[in-house]
């Protein structure tokens, strides 16, 4: 137990350098895990009872049934061309392009995909005609909006694994803390997009009074997002199940709105067996360091430490969340230990969640930042410096708000 904490932090640097050098999470944090395992255990049966443990927990496929039909309902979409229906109507509604500008990635990081930050930079760039804006603060503003609803979208993988291994429940968890994507979009607005100045009015504004509303684009693309957070929050049905119903039942709504969409082609193209085994790899990691007791050393050091325990955690995984880039890094880092140590702690989970993501937004290994940057040919670390800015106010409004609320007794 002595060492236990030299050798996590060795594995970890393992996983950084393997994740540096293109090695998907799922193989590099597993390839952390099996280094664990030969200095604290070395045992074939503890991968052996790791393995089957992880294959009979209902957690585990849960987790992956829900990534999948997520990945559904991303291609019901976009093929339907409802995402470009969307788009239009939001330039034909809003007066100025500053609005399209925050809400069109706000909205497009609903639905979750690994790149997608891709997928909005060019609706980022189209909206920034007209307005005095650089590629840095264009690389940042795309960024940020994309990630505001990791707190309050129960479609968000980081969220499901965050409940499923914390045992908090999806609904418990955005009530607690879904006030955060009101505080980050808010945040944006005046640090990113307020300043910004109009210079052509032709290019950045409604001039032509063509307030023209795609009303089946708004319902397909909007229903199934709600549907799915009502089932979720309100009815307390599985993400995976809710999912499912949300995206089969949603497909009579476009035959009968004249957006037919491949059926079997929707199924298929979503069976991404990459993501799929990514996500089985983190999960047997942490099943790994249960059964070799690695995390249970790990605890008895911290408690031995006397160290707060909401001051412990928040420094973890923002540590986990700058080296891996990923939420579902610092979540199978963390998250594991908060269970074993106050497992249901809702508050503790936010400090993961907020300042786990604030780690994650301004790292260079985040895929999001890789391609935006790359997208606007715009400075990393100048972007990376703007987005630091505002992460730093989110997390110090949050850290404040909690500490008054839950450990102080003043609120």
């Amino acid at each position: 137990m002595d060492n236990v904490f030299l050798i996590v932090s060795v594995a970890m640097v393992l996983i950084v350098v393997l994740m540096r050098f293109k090695f998907p999470i799922g193989p590099a944090i597993l390839s952390g895990g099996l280094f664990i395992w030969v200095f604290e255990s070395l045992e074939l049966i503890a991968l052996w009872d790791s393995l089957t443990q992880t294959l009979q927990q209902w957690r585990t496929w849960e987790l992956i049934l829900c990534l999948y039909f997520v990945m559904c309902l991303e291609v019901e979409l976009r093929k339907s061309g409802t995402l470009a229906g969307i788009v239009k109507t939001m330039r034909n509604v809003f007066s100025s392009n500053k609005v399209t500008l925050a809400v069109m990635p706000a909205f497009l990081g609903l639905l979750p995909s690994v790149g997608g930050a891709r997928f909005s930079s060019p609706i980022v760039k189209e909206a920034s005609k007209g307005i005095d804006i650089d590629p840095d603060e264009q690389s940042a503003v795309n960024i940020w909006f994309r990630h505001i609803f990791e707190f309050s979208n129960p479609l968000m993988p980081g969220m499901i694994l965050a409940c499923a291994i914390s045992s908090v429940s999806i609904g418990t968890l955005v009530v607690h803390i879904g006030w955060l994507t009101i505080l980050c979009f808010v945040l944006g607005w005046i640090i990113l997009i307020r300043p910004l100045k109009i210079t052509n009015l032709d290019l950045a504004t409604n001039t032509t009074g063509d307030h023209t509303i795609d009303w089946k684009s708004v319902f397909l693309g909007l229903g199934p997002v709600f549907s799915v957070m009502f089932l979720v929050i309100v009815l307390n049905v599985s993400a995976a199940l809710s999912m499912g119903l949300v995206v089969v039942g949603f497909i009579p709504f476009f035959y009968l709105l004249k957006r037919p969409v491949p059926i079997l082609g929707i199924f298929l193209e979503s069976l991404d067996r990459r993501l799929f085994l990514n996500v089985f790899l983190i999960l047997y990691f942490i099943q790994i360091l249960t059964v070799t007791g690695t995390l249970q050393d790990i605890v008895d050091g911290v408690r031995a430490a006397d160290l707060s325990q909401p001051f412990l955690f928040a420094v973890l995984a923002f540590i986990f969340g700058l080296i891996t880039g990923m939420s579902q890094g610092y979540i199978a880092m963390v998250l594991p230990l908060v269970a074993l140590m106050d497992p249901g702690n809702v508050v503790l989970v936010s400090i993961v969640m907020a300042f786990g993501l604030a780690g994650q937004m301004i790292t260079p290994t985040h895929v999001c930042i890789l391609v935006t940057v790359d997208y606007f040919k715009s400075d990393l670390w100048k972007t990376i410096f703007k987005i630091a800015v505002i992460s730093a106010l989110m997390l110090s409004i949050f850290s404040v708000w909690t500490y008054l609320r839950y450990y102080s007794g003043i609120i």
